[in-house]
């Protein structure tokens, strides 16, 4: 059996041990430099920057590893033109060019309250037709050529450039494209991405 006193003696040791290394611990705790704050997010770098995207204009959008263009297209009517519009250009103001094979998407709307319209896609020749006739690729067309569609009513195409060359993309209606409601679509082989290039734009 331990004696008493040696008993207290290790108690008290042991005591006297765990103060000093408490003692130890703040202090050790407490010379630790303070946490450095959290750093700044650092901004990505900007990705490159690539030809696909939609065009300054805001109506061509360009997928070049699909290979495909797609065109918002709006007739309109202002008081006193001598022709509607499509997307504010008139007679061949505005060229859409695209690469040879290419797909070709549009999703075309009429927003003239006093005259029906049409879009098909024709072979230029040297006179502009009178009306709409056989379209240069197949499909490329909107529903009703020659009678047109009423106002407000959408259509959407897809067809294939399969053929390089210059073209019309003309309201079919009688007198409609002859009066200048067209634009120029111009197929080429040359081409690596689709764009669009204004001549002139109506004031």
């Amino acid at each position: 059996m331990i004696p008493t006193y040696r008993s207290q003696r290790v108690t008290s040791s042991i005591a006297a041990a765990c103060l000093q290394l408490a003692c130890s611990s703040r202090s050790t705790v407490a010379d630790l430099p303070a946490a450095a704050p959290p750093s700044e997010p650092v901004a990505a770098a900007p990705a490159p920057a690539d030809t696909s995207g939609r065009d300054s204009l805001g109506w061509l959008v360009v997928d070049t590893a699909a290979h495909t263009a797609t065109l918002q297209l709006v007739v309109t009517a202002p008081p006193g033109a001598p022709s509607a519009f499509i997307n504010g250009y008139r007679a061949g103001q505005a060229r859409i060019i695209v690469p040879l094979a290419w797909t070709v998407r549009w999703n075309w709307r009429s927003a003239d309250s006093t005259s029906p319209h049409s879009l098909v896609v024709m072979v230029q020749r040297e006179k502009t037709p009178l009306e709409g006739g056989r379209a240069a690729f197949s499909n490329a067309m909107t529903r009703m050529v020659t009678e047109g569609l009423r106002p407000g009513q959408n259509d959407q195409t897809t067809f294939v450039a399969d053929e390089a060359g210059w073209f019309w993309m003309l309201c079919g209606v009688p007198g409609h494209a002859i009066k200048g409601e067209w634009l120029e679509l111009r197929v080429d082989p040359d081409a690596k991405t689709a764009l669009i290039e204004i001549k002139k734009r109506e004031q």
